[in-house]
């Protein structure tokens, strides 16, 4: 893709509007000072000294974080909190990105989903994070829950450019994307069939149909059954596209880790190349900030392959910051562009 047409899809991001319908949770980060270790009194255990704090929305929230960096004009979040302090943390975050929570679904039924993670900072060295701790709901969603979102997506359905459904658990009907969701969503699409929606699940990818999904090469794999042996075999994982493509009855993008992402366009299929990177990297919220990338193009009328591009070029930003969720502003994605095809 050339540096004009980049440059013209971008700038229609402000026109779009897209709804993110899914698992929000709160990245709690606590960034820890080894050098402030304290003994506890009661226990004889080392006491962390958190010396900053740094809430942020993921999961589902980092799918919106890099919409709202990329520029995109209108966000809706559909997504399910607990009335909590988490919850509260988690709508300032939202807000604070310019994301509209009038359709957000809050009840003292739920917690809020929490990722807190500790991370050792020391001044000259880059951060080391440590093991997180996750809160998150283990008990089927309550069906006057699961309604309200429901209602929530079948109303802003007409409203808006594309839908993004983000699948974070892998407990089955715990969240939101659940089944009573799918099934709406299938109904939606066939009340709208040039809405475009698309799919990312970490645990039932399977079940997704009527929609463009995203999913890695292992998972692709997966779906179809072939046995996966680790190494990366570009035809084997173009036949699993075919094969997945005649199931969802929409087109897919399949990750590919250092390889790219694979998109098929006007009957071609096409590995467009992974970002360069020459400096260390932190892959967390990678395929999330991908999504964003891809989706963002597909909206402002973009072919598979260039949103493919811009897929990577978006996840590219963020693995370069690390200790954090980042997000892939415009500026920053541009100069990553300029830098691959120097």
């Amino acid at each position: 893709m050339k540096k004009e047409r980049l440059l013209e899809l971008m700038d229609r991001f402000g026109d779009l509007r897209i709804a993110v319908v899914g698992d929000l949770f709160l990245d709690r980060w606590y960034d820890v000072d080894r050098r402030l270790d304290e003994p506890s009194l009661e226990t004889g255990l080392t006491a962390y000294q958190v010396v900053a704090k740094r809430p942020a929305a993921g999961a589902a929230g980092t799918v919106m974080n890099n919409l709202a960096a990329l520029g995109v004009g209108k966000i809706y979040a559909i997504v399910l909190l607990g009335d909590d302090g988490d919850g509260y943390d988690s709508i300032k975050a939202m807000k604070r990105r310019g994301i509209d929570t009038s359709l957000v679904v809050s009840s003292e039924e739920v917690w809020t989903p929490t990722y807190n993670k500790t991370t050792f900072v020391a001044e000259g060295m880059p951060p080391e994070e440590t093991n997180r701790l996750d809160v998150k709901n283990r008990k089927v969603t309550p069906d006057h829950l699961q309604d309200q979102l429901i209602a929530n997506v079948r109303k802003i359905a007409g409203e808006v450019d594309a839908i993004v459904l983000l699948d974070q658990l892998m407990e089955e009907n715990c969240g939101v994307v659940t089944d009573r969701m799918l099934a709406a969503i299938d109904e939606i699409a066939a009340e709208y069939p040039d809405l475009l929606i698309y799919g990312d699940s970490r645990g039932f990818i399977h079940k997704f149909r009527n929609m463009i999904i995203k999913c890695n090469n292992h998972e692709a794999l997966g779906l179809v059954s072939v046995q996966d042996s680790g190494e990366f075999e570009q035809s084997i994982v173009e036949d699993a596209m075919d094969q997945i493509r005649a199931r969802t009855g929409r087109p897919v993008f399949i990750s590919c880790n250092k390889y790219g992402v694979m998109a098929q366009w006007e009957g071609k299929k096409y590995l467009v190349p992974a970002v360069r990177h020459n400096c260390e990297i932190d892959v967390c919220g990678a395929g999330d900030a991908c999504s964003a990338g891809i989706i963002s193009a597909l909206a402002a009328g973009g072919t598979h392959v260039e949103a493919a591009e811009m897929g990577n070029l978006s996840s590219g930003v963020t693995v370069r910051m690390l200790g954090e969720t980042g997000a892939a502003e415009r500026a920053k994605v541009l100069a990553l562009f300029d830098e691959q095809n120097a």
